[in-house]
């Protein structure tokens, strides 16, 4: 070493050494820390010897030395590095770990010292360094060049030195012999955090954002907990980035994904925090109390990756220091006293405030113009877009995928191709390389979904996953999941993946045949279902990515065949419920209570039709039958019954001649509501051959009552009477006249047709209560709207007011939508006939548009309708009919009907004189209404009244 009298002058390089946590590593050793200290000063002092470094002061396990060369200190630092590694310490715990600090800068000694600022700077840049690493200023790496080979530096990046005011950037020595993996050097940067840099815009999420903020400010723990890919890190790390300002040491960001050990989780917050294991302390005790007199943010990300561990540590942070906040995202909640449980909801669907993209469609907008080079969605898209996303839940990695796809896909052939999701969003993607578990199973990579550069280094113990396969595939992302479950849970979320919708507890249960409430929690916990609160209680909703995947392993399970039979089985016994009410009794069919059901009846129908039971599937379809004429799917219905009578060909599953019959009699229904008469005609046929084959009398009667409408529908009117008429002869001598009101029905409108109005309401007055007395068909309420129609005939607008009234409010408040078209149509020739013309062609518009949704016919009663359209033109124009009319064309069915409903009684028009006879009564009591004539007998149906004497007395049926 050269002697001290001979301090380099000018450009000098100073260098800096000191002993990591050396406090604590005496504390640890004893007696045995001053053989240990004095043998790093000898292996330290041996290296410099032989460089041209000068030893300007040295105290405790400090150095101070002066360089009048750089590269010479760079070298020096490197032989030091080396041979403190490379010794034989008494223990391995015993090693002291020294960090080394490099600058070079003018100074001119003075009296054997230096005072000069770059000595500060130089001391500042040592104590930003790690145990084991040697960091230099930009000044040393310029003046050290060129480097050895096999030598190098890293760039780390501007920092502000304490005490400084500009901002040093700072490099790595980088060789062979020494470690390379540190956290971020210890310096006072302006605003200390770490947050990952996002390469794409965030989209959405304003009221989620909001609301988190709140309770991030408010509560010490909250956990952001979702399914994988809901986009729970990047709403936490955009909430992050907005709440810096408000903690002064710093918000940081720590993935948890590639932990592959519990023990390590304090680890890996520590090297994001900049510390170093010490020497005989647990890691949690050092990051403890190093956070405790802190005020800081910790993001911890990906928590469900060490769940037990992770959660452990965070409670002792939280109980070491009141500075301490955690916001957490995970797959299931950590379970810790005060904890905040937040579950981030799917993307929005609904359309923006000011009639923009929803959130869904605006982030796939957003994603497809980067996937296509800057070419944006053509408006034609958009509804397409919405299909997708739709189909997607709201799921933004499932969106990202679809985006993807939309390199080599219209949104057209995308949203065709999402009943196969997984197949979709993965195609043409290399599943990431699992590991195995330690029960065998597959166990997916874990991976994010951003950046991590410049987010510190991790210690070099926490490996195993790379930075972006667990979002790489949907089938990574939910097997990440799923591997956590345990067998019953497991075996639940597969079952489950037969339902298309939200199941409610019982449903559950009746599915499991097991105490489910467990396993249930268990999904709910791990994000793998989704809670829907409710008044009645709550259901239970699996994304459909998370579906798919599930009905994957059912496949593989050998399960699939068991759990869609008993579905099948549930959708029945649903059907069944949907006829009856609380007290078990049949009620009145409400068609919106297969509203709900009609995904899940479907899925059935589609396993009948595939892989089950295609009698089972008939059943099923039966269930349908009202449903699918009254929301415009008679074709739906139709497609349905052919895929079942293609699988009885496959399979030759025995269908009895009932179940046959009634199928076909329902076939042909649905062809004729879809206009196809030939077809109607020939299921007509086919269901009567099949009946008498049965033998049941009641059977054929019903199905001989559809005989005529097939008839009607191609214009044969006096044939069609004529079967009526003899049907309803049959079925009184056979005693099965009750099975014929449909025939009825049909009877009654052909005599209408005819102008035969007092037969057509004697037959409807007996066929009241048959009607009333039949759940299924009372709430069609068919008899008043004959009656309403026989009423408009002879003009007696009071009864037909009354009687329409009854049909159009009955239709609409059971689900009956293609009926209750027929009744706007009744009550606008009503409007017509009583003087208000222009309601009148306004709900002809109405009925008109709603039919046009429903895709039907109008029936025996269409040209009718269109004569009075006509007519009503040539008393108020065309110009004021087409107004009227366009008017009504933009009311939904609710509206119109609501309309309707309002119009003024007849009784209650200005100059009425309907209750003229009531003078003289008291005021305020209602008028005393006629006396009722006598009935008298006719037909097979009993007892009929005169029309508009049996409106005033009727009672609403049940």
């Amino acid at each position: 070493m050269s002697a001290r009298n001979h301090l380099p002058s000018g450009l000098v390089t100073f260098m800096f050494t000191d002993i990591e946590g050396s406090t604590r590593l005496a504390q640890m050793l004893g007696p045995g820390y001053r053989p240990v200290l004095s043998e790093h000063r000898r292996l330290l002092r041996s290296i410099l010897s032989a460089s041209e470094g000068i030893e300007l002061f040295t105290e405790g396990d400090s150095f101070f030395v002066a360089f009048a060369d750089a590269a010479a200190a760079l070298d020096a630092c490197l032989g030091a590095q080396r041979a403190l590694a490379s010794h034989d310490w008494p223990s391995p715990e015993s090693a002291p770990r020294v960090r080394m600090g490099l600058h070079t800068g003018h100074a001119v000694p003075l009296s054997g010292e230096y005072a000069s600022p770059e000595v500060h700077r130089a001391a500042r840049i040592a104590a930003a360094a790690h145990g084991g690493q040697v960091l230099c200023s930009g000044a040393t790496a310029q003046h050290a060049a060129p480097l050895p080979v096999g030598v190098s530096l890293l760039d780390l990046g501007l920092h502000r030195l304490r005490g400084f005011d500009d901002r040093e950037r700072l490099f790595q020595l980088v060789a062979p012999g020494l470690e390379r993996q540190f956290p971020r050097p210890r310096t006072a940067d302006a605003v200390p955090h770490n947050l990952p840099t996002q390469i794409t815009s965030f989209v959405g999420r304003q009221a989620e954002r909001a609301e988190l903020h709140e309770l991030v400010a408010e509560q010490r723990l909250v956990t952001v907990v979702g399914a994988g890919g809901a986009g729970k890190t990047r709403l936490a790390v955009e909430l992050a980035g907005g709440v810096v300002e408000s903690y002064p040491d710093g918000v940081w960001f720590v993935d948890l994904a590639p932990v592959t050990d519990p023990g390590l989780v304090a680890f890996a917050i520590a090297a994001v925090l900049g510390l170093r294991p010490e020497p005989g302390r647990p890691m949690v005790d050092t990051l403890v109390e190093y956070a405790a007199a802190r005020r800081m943010l910790l993001l911890l990300d990906t928590c469900d990756a060490q769940p037990a561990a992770t959660a452990e540590v965070i409670s002792r942070l939280l109980t070491g220091g009141g500075g301490v906040r955690v916001l957490a995202t995970s797959r299931e909640p950590c379970g810790l006293p005060g904890e905040v449980v937040w579950r981030i909801p799917p993307l929005s669907a609904d359309p923006g405030p000011d009639g923009g993209p929803s959130e869904a469609v605006a982030l796939l907008l957003a994603r497809t113009v980067a996937a296509r080079g800057g070419r944006r969605a053509g408006v034609v898209e958009t509804d397409d877009l919405r299909r997708v996303v739709s189909r997607l839940d709201g799921l933004p990695l499932a969106i990202e995928l679809a985006a993807a796809r939309l390199r080599v896909l219209s949104a057209s052939q995308l949203a065709e191709r999402l009943d196969d999701v997984l197949g979709t969003l993965d195609a043409g993607r290399d599943e990431p390389v699992g590991a195995a578990s330690t029960d065998g199973r597959f166990v997916a990579s874990q991976v994010d979904t951003i950046d991590l550069g410049g987010a510190g280094a991790v210690a070099p113990a926490v490996h195993g996953r790379t930075a972006t396969q667990r979002h790489v595939t949907m089938q990574a992302t939910v097997t990440w999941s799923y591997r956590t479950l345990g067998p019953r849970a497991a075996r639940l979320l597969r079952w489950l993946a037969v339902f298309s919708g939200p199941v409610d507890l019982t449903t559950v249960e009746w599915l499991f045949d097991d105490d489910a409430l467990d396993p249930l929690a268990v999904l709910v916990d791990k994000s793998m279902l989704q809670v829907e609160p409710h008044a009645a209680g709550s259901t239970y909703r699996m994304l459909d990515p998370i579906r798919a995947y599930a009905a994957r392993r059912l496949v593989d399970a050998g399960e699939e065949r068991a759990a869609r039979d008993r579905h099948v089985a549930w959708s029945l016994h649903a059907l069944q419920r949907a006829h009856l009410g609380s007290d078990g009794r049949p009620v009145t069919l409400s068609l919106y209570s297969l509203d709900p059901l009609a995904d899940e009846l479907r899925a059935a129908l589609r396993w009948t039709a595939t892989g089950g039971s295609a009698r089972l599937g008939l059943q099923i379809a039966s269930g349908l039958d009202q449903w699918w004429r009254e929301r415009g799917l008679a074709r739906e219905g139709r497609l349905w019954l052919f895929r079942l009578y293609g699988r009885i060909a496959e399979t030759g599953e025995r269908i009895p001649e009932a179940e046959l019959a009634a199928a076909y009699h329902m076939h042909s229904l649905h062809a004729g509501a879809d206009g196809e008469f030939a077809e109607e005609l020939r299921f007509s046929q086919q269901a009567e051959a099949a009946a008498r084959q049965a033998g049941d009398a009641a059977l054929l009667a019903r199905v001989l009552s559809g005989r005529a409408a097939p008839l009607v529908d191609m214009g044969r009117l006096a044939e069609a009477e004529q079967i009526c008429r003899e049907l309803l002869d049959w079925a009184g001598r056979e005693g099965v006249t009750g099975e014929t009101l449909f025939a009825v029905y049909g009877l009654a409108e052909l005599l209408w047709q005819r102008g035969a109005l007092d037969e057509a309401a004697e037959l409807l007055g007996a066929a009241r209560p048959v009607e009333a007395s039949r759940p299924v068909e009372r709430g069609r309420r068919t008899v008043d709207m004959l009656l309403g129609m026989v009423a408009l005939a002879r003009g007696d607008l009071v009864a037909a007011h009354d009687h329409l009234v009854v049909a159009l409010r009955s239709r609409m408040l059971h689900g009956f939508h293609r009926r209750t078209c027929d009744a706007l149509n009744a009550m606008a020739v009503r409007c017509a006939l009583g003087g208000d013309p222009s309601t009148a062609a306004l709900l002809f518009g109405a009925a008109q548009a709603n039919r046009s949704v429903l895709r039907t016919t109008a029936g025996m009663f269409g040209g009718y309708w269109a004569q009075q359209q006509a007519d009503l033109r040539t008393v108020i124009g065309d110009g004021e009919f087409d107004r009227a009319y366009a008017q009504g064309a933009k009311l939904s069915l609710d509206e119109a009907v609501e309309l309707a409903l309002g119009i003024e009684h007849p009784d209650l028009a200005a100059g009425s004189s309907r209750f003229a006879a009531g003078a003289g009564q008291f005021p305020g009591l209602p008028p005393r209404l006629p006396a009722e004539p006598a009935p008298h007998r006719s037909g097979a149906f009993g007892y009929v009244s005169d029309v508009s004497r049996e409106v005033l007395d009727r009672r609403e049926l049940p």
